[in-house]
């Protein structure tokens, strides 16, 4: 060791491991769950060698996976350090920040602010990452945050300071020339987000309610930070032109909806043209929206494409007090565009178009398929 003081030494990975130092055990941890962390402080002499033995065996039912995870005095404090005077003399900076398995996942004990027994008790980045961004950004360079995670996080702070964010998960062997590719325009980006992004916790209720309201895109009724569908292109798109192949039908009937979308920029590109319905008249509580349907599609600049879904009985239904799908008579609102429409179901933004239609009748009992 170089340097007296403090260390914190352990293993990580799933299945059962056992780190020995000097012939005696450091950390032990026996039993057959997903991966983990285990460490512990120890004092260690600079100058001095020690007999270091790790000890792994494979769970039933898991891949086999495990490392010697260590960190030296300070350690955090000069990587931080040396993050930042690497950033100074660069022309531009990509952080790559998040999260990783190590810290996701049931059943695990995670030593960090904002985990507590694999879960979390903050959707925000972790501390330390949120501090160096900051300090980071403070130096006036170009920066693109790259996030690394398997769920949802609330980048706030950098919503607001951060010039690019691109979102990767957890990307596999060829996420970095995926991600370069992006980053230097190669790809035009085209993706959207599967689930919503909170501002923090406060926004969700709390987890010991097991209803569905106040949860996901479909019951949500605040002000999310990146709301379920959304996604950014280095092209534009605008919506026009919403027609109905009937302005009122019967219930049981489907129906009929299309919009105009055109590439308004200068570079082609891809589109996700996304969906929305929602039953405004109806007896019981129902989602406020529900996806309906999704195209994706390629227009060259200036190129103008009329996209038609088609909207099924089922998709009109709703499940009455009695427990049967019915179809009910009243109004649907629908939405085209490449994001959610917004909760007031202002049209004609450009990013989305808005319309609704009429059903008259009704079904007592649709059939489940």
């Amino acid at each position: 060791m170089r340097q007296s003081g403090k260390y914190v030494l352990g293993g990580a990975g799933n299945g059962g491991m056992r780190v020995h130092i000097d012939g005696k055990v450091l950390v032990e941890e026996l039993a057959n769950r997903r991966t983990k962390v285990v460490t512990k402080e120890i004092d260690l002499e600079a100058g001095r060698s020690y007999d270091i033995r790790f000890d792994y065996y494979v769970g039933t039912n898991t891949f086999a996976a495990a490392k010697l995870v260590w960190s030296a005095p300070n350690g955090e404090r000069t990587l931080r350090e040396e993050a930042i005077n690497t950033a100074r003399q660069a022309d531009a900076v990509v952080m790559f920040l998040g999260l990783s398995p190590l810290v996701e996942g049931e059943e695990m004990d995670v030593p960090f602010e904002g985990f507590r027994g694999g879960d979390r008790t903050s959707i925000d980045l972790p501390k330390q990452q949120e501090e160096l961004l900051k300090e980071v950004q403070a130096l006036g360079k170009p920066v693109v945050l790259v996030l690394l995670n398997g769920s949802a996080l609330a980048v706030n702070w950098a919503n607001e300071h951060v010039p690019a964010i691109l979102e990767s998960w957890y990307p596999g062997a060829e996420g970095g020339t995926a991600i370069a590719d992006v980053l230097f325009g190669d790809y035009n980006p085209s993706g959207r987000l599967p689930v919503t992004f909170y501002k923090s916790v406060e926004q969700l209720p709390p987890f010991t309610d097991y209803s569905m309201q106040g949860r996901t895109y479909r019951y949500f009724k605040g002000a999310p930070l990146y709301p379920f569908g959304f996604g950014l292109s280095y092209s534009k798109f605008k919506y026009s032109n919403l027609r109905f192949s009937a302005k009122g039908i019967n219930a049981g009937d489907s129906i009929t909806v299309s919009a105009e979308v055109q590439n308004v920029s200068d570079r082609s590109g891809e589109e996700v043209v996304q969906l929305y319905v929602s039953d405004v008249a109806s007896s019981v509580p129902v989602a406020i929206r529900s996806l309906a349907g999704f195209n994706r599609i390629n227009l060259k600049p200036g190129e103008k494409r009329r996209i038609s879904f088609t909207l099924t009985p089922r998709q009109m239904s709703l499940i009455d007090d009695n427990g049967r799908r019915v179809i009910e008579p009243g109004k649907f609102m629908v939405s085209i565009g490449g994001r959610q429409p917004d909760l007031n179901g202002r049209a004609q933004t450009g990013e989305f178009i808005t319309g609704d239609f009429v059903v008259a009748g009704r079904v007592t009992e649709l059939p489940e398929k």
